[in-house]
């Protein structure tokens, strides 16, 4: 087991992320004093997971890739619970849940290779290949490209937040896995919500109303300004970027979020539901809290691995 041994720059974020969130507590008990108000719940809901991200984060590397892996199990779950399966497929998602530990595994020994091709070249060829032999042919295209958006969703895309963890940092001593994983998450959450903030203050002009009708060209602007100014200011304590990429990975987290989240919006409301699940009170379920990161997990994993690593 290697521990990951946080570095005195991720520790002070993580430090004042854990007070940012005491002042949320303290505000949001002072304007919502109702115990089962819906910011409470958020409240109580953020609390379980910034302590479940510290607490992977800190004991070691493999613990933080056993816990990104659950999480892209979780996702993956509830996105299965909600879409229609046939039930000739049923052995065939046994093996696209048996394809997490796998990818994460080639996380685990750094296989960057197979890492790239194992979900979107051959369980893109293979489960097909399962499906036909079941027999059923009555939804088979359905069937096969609703799974497929799923893994690359919620395991393949998901799985780039994890591989910041092991992405070579010897000529950047500063830099540590833990601080870019920081980085990333803590910018695609908070952009969801200066977005939603801005938008509650300022939005008058929708952007896409029969997707999202809450989501407006004021909020998306505000949450984009303030992804970039939080970028600029956190970049040199947990990235190798200058000012100039430390700007271009804002605004790119900023813009790939808000459609990553405007993509789930648009499932659900396929699906006509609101929110996903229930597992996370006051914000519905885990693909409500990981929508954005679908988008800007690989995206930034890319963006960062291409320019630096």
């Amino acid at each position: 087991m290697m521990s990951v041994m946080l570095s005195s720059p991720v520790l002070a974020v993580l430090g004042g992320v854990w007070g940012l969130l005491l002042l949320a507590t303290v505000v949001v008990w002072w304007i919502a004093p109702a115990p089962d108000s819906e910011l409470r719940q958020r409240i109580r809901s953020w609390w379980i997971i910034v302590a479940l991200c510290s607490l992977a984060l800190t004991f070691s590397r493999t613990a933080a890739l056993v816990f990104f892996g659950f999480v892209s199990f979780l996702a993956l779950k509830e996105y299965l619970t909600l879409v229609p399966t046939r039930n000739a497929d049923r052995r065939v998602l046994l093996w696209a849940y048996l394809s997490i530990p796998m990818q994460y595994y080639w996380i685990g020994i750094e296989w960057y290779g197979m890492f790239i091709i194992f979900i979107p070249v051959y369980l893109f060829l293979l489960l097909p290949v399962a499906m036909v032999l079941a027999g059923e042919t009555q939804g088979y295209l359905r069937a096969a490209g609703t799974l497929h958006w799923g893994l690359m969703s919620m395991v393949f895309s998901l799985s780039h937040l994890a591989f910041l963890l092991v992405l070579p940092q010897a000529q950047y001593p500063a830099v540590s896995g833990p601080g870019l994983v920081l980085f990333l998450l803590l910018l695609t959450e908070l952009n969801d919500v200066a977005q939603f903030c801005w938008g509650k203050l300022f939005g008058k002009h929708k952007i896409s109303p029969t997707v999202s009708p809450n989501k407006t060209v004021e909020g998306f602007v505000g949450g984009v300004a303030t992804t970039l100014l939080l970028s600029a200011l956190l970049a040199p304590w947990l990235t190798p970027f200058d000012l100039r990429d430390s700007l271009l990975a804002g605004a790119l987290i900023a813009v790939a979020g808000f459609f990553g989240d405007l993509s789930l919006s648009a499932l659900k409301r396929d699906l006509g539901i609101k929110d996903s699940g229930h597992l996370l009170p006051g914000h519905g379920g885990i693909l409500d809290r990981v929508d954005s990161l679908t988008y800007t997990a690989p995206l930034f994993f890319h963006f960062t691995r291409y320019l630096y690593f």
